[in-house]
């Protein structure tokens, strides 16, 4: 009798066959990758049990990098090719970056998207973004020994088209299939909703190490909500490391003139900063070029020196409560993400704001990759009891540009997405045959004061008086919260479209060498991997003969025995000298093969003990 394998509608056939998918949490400071597993989402480790990645990139002369911890060695030492906080350079130029001269690496000022510096030549953010990446795709598929089937990438709520279409591009670089882009404030009520069960509005804090994200949610039997999103692109735990070490170089009447100093003083900030999470009072030290920086730091003295910036904070919040048309007294619980919520003074400042201590029992630094893990298992169709509905926002409202540099907005901010969304225009001047649109991003009335993001042109209207032709143009936001503008004349039928991929610098050509350039980086990955299994095999090899010889080494001849010296002898030296895992695998092959009769006489030696003394009938 055939046996049917019937499936839900989108899964495997196969219902033992899972795909493989992950949350990844692309973080300014760190990044994390986690996967349900058994039910459950985790956070994955790497071969050292450690779930957190470093978001930094170190590029080596001669074509090499260091990714993660490796890069963290020594970043003092080679500071301008050490790359960190990259996160907030993703999709911004050269003229959105408030605090470039304060960065240890060198930017470059390129059309779009602003470039890094190295000595490997000019990188881009997307670049750097893809190395992270890579590299907790690799540790995923090491994890599971299969391939990645794909990922639910988070980004701040507040990412707007151009950074989050970066993103993308990382992914794309690193060989990632992107499910879906997801506000990291809502896959924090993911996860949290899900481990509590909890109900109601809800207000999720997330300031992390670039970027800070205030979002109002509603919980409602799985339907998480977002009502209201706001937040800074360019504030976080780095801002309050910088603050600090602007206030320390006061303080002693040091000065930071080098890339060497302004990392060692920052250095010397951060740790202070996570210190003084559990101690009153520590002492900050930083050697620099010209001078030696220590000094006694407490807790009031941090909260001063940072206070701007955590009044920073608090203002985005009453920002997106108006937005949200809710009084404090209506939040019920203000969750916690993002390792910088940490900070004594931050958890202070939320408390007294919402009048309630905020809810501190989760991971801060997990939460976001758990609650993208469990939204990419249901996506990847391996969750068939999966009920959550997310309604995300848009961060920010989606124009045209009309007469005069004005903004019309078509879609506005914090409307609930996917979305499609259209008003109508008409020709402003008699026998116009063509409409040039400027698609804009931003809450401001002039052109000039919001985000370009594309321009495209509507060509083959019809000859009418001015005001008579009829242009519908549509917007439509999908749910990664990336945009496709349409506009048709309704009479005519003639209709343009585009895809908005915003202008930051890299066009078609350059992702396409970017991906070749990946393409030539995996390979080299894949052979250093395959070099390092074929040492571990030889190891493995050789402890194993070298224990059978300990033991039974007596059954061989004089002549066997030496033939076997030999082949230890030279796999030996082909595992520490030699980069070909080809040879090393044929000298570890060829120990086995001369091994194979020392196996037997062993194995007959074993049975022969056995049976010593014991009748056939015993048997």
């Amino acid at each position: 009798m055939a046996l049917l394998q019937i499936s839900e509608p989108g899964q495997s056939p196969d219902p033992h066959q899972r795909r493989v998918a992950v949350g990844i949490d692309l973080g300014t400071t760190h990044s994390l990758v986690a996967a349900v597993r058994h039910g459950v989402a985790e956070c994955l480790p790497d071969d050292q049990g450690r779930v957190l990645l470093p978001s930094v990139v170190r590029y080596l002369a001669g074509g090499q990098r260091q990714i993660g911890y490796d890069a963290l060695v020594d970043p003092a030492q080679d500071p301008e090719n050490t790359l960190s906080s990259v996160k907030r350079l993703m999709g911004r130029g050269l003229h959105d970056v408030a605090d470039a001269a304060k960065l240890p690496y060198r930017l470059v000022d390129q059309p779009g998207m602003v470039g890094i510096e190295t000595v490997l030549g000019t990188k881009s953010p997307v670049e750097v973004s893809a190395e992270i990446l890579a590299t907790l795709r690799y540790r995923a598929e090491d994890t599971f020994n299969d391939d990645l089937y794909g990922a639910v990438i988070t980004v701040p709520a507040y990412f707007d088209d151009a950074q989050r279409q970066a993103t993308k591009d990382a992914a794309r670089l690193a060989g990632i299939n992107v499910l879906r882009l997801i506000n990291e404030p809502t896959a924090a009520a993911i996860a949290y909703g899900l481990d509590h069960g909890v109900e109601g509005v809800y207000a999720v804090f997330d300031l992390g190490g670039g970027t800070f994200d205030i979002s109002i949610l509603r919980l409602t039997q799985g339907v998480f909500e977002v009502i209201a999103t706001g937040g800074d692109s360019a504030l976080g735990g780095d801002d309050y490391d910088r603050a600090l070490a602007d206030w320390l170089l006061a303080q002693s009447g040091a000065q930071a003139a080098t890339a060497a100093d302004r990392a060692a003083i920052q250095r010397a900030a951060r740790q202070a900063k996570e210190a003084l999470t559990a101690s009153e009072s520590v002492a900050a030290r930083a050697d620099l070029a010209g001078a030696k920086v220590e000094l006694e730091v407490d807790r009031a003295a941090f909260d001063t020196a940072t206070s701007a910036l955590t009044a920073r904070c608090l203002a985005a919040v009453r920002r997106t409560l108006r937005d949200a048309h809710l009084n404090v007294d209506e939040v019920q619980g203000v969750v916690m993400v993002g390792g910088s919520t940490r900070m004594p003074v931050i958890r202070q400042a939320v408390a007294e704001f919402f009048r309630r201590d905020p809810l501190v029992n989760l991971n801060p630094d997990e939460v976001v990759a758990l609650g993208a893990a469990v939204q990419a298992n249901q996506l990847a169709g391996n969750d068939s009891a999966g009920d959550l509905l997310l309604l995300d926002v848009i961060p920010l409202s989606l124009g045209i540009e009309t007469m005069g540099g004005l903004v019309e907005r078509i879609v506005p901010r914090n409307q609930t997405i996917p979305v499609a969304m259209a008003q109508d225009f008409t020709t402003y001047k008699d026998g116009q045959t063509a409409l040039a649109l400027h698609v804009v991003q931003g809450e401001r009335d002039l052109v000039q004061d919001c985000r370009s993001l594309a321009r495209f042109e509507l060509r083959g209207i019809p000859p009418m008086a001015a005001g008579a032709a009829r242009i519908r143009v549509t917007f439509t936001v999908d749910a990664d919260g990336l945009l496709n503008v349409s506009a048709r004349e309704q009479t005519s039928g003639v209709e343009a479209q585009i895809d908005v991929k915003p202008s930051y610098g890299l066009s078609d050509e350059q992702i396409a060498t970017m991906l070749q350039d990946s393409f030539t980086t995996a390979d080299a990955d894949v052979k250093a991997r395959a070099l390092v299994e074929a040492k571990v095999e030889a190891d493995r090899m050789l402890l194993a003969t070298q224990s059978a010889l300990d033991v039974d080494g007596a059954l061989l001849s004089a002549a066997e025995q030496a033939e076997i010296d030999a082949l230890m002898l030279s796999l030996r030296a082909i595992a520490a000298n030699s980069t070909d895992a080809a040879a090393i695998e044929a000298s570890t092959e060829a120990l086995a093969h001369g091994t194979e009769a020392f196996a037997a006489a062993r194995m007959n030696a074993g049975i022969q003990k056995a049976l010593s003394g014991k009748k056939v009938e015993s048997l």
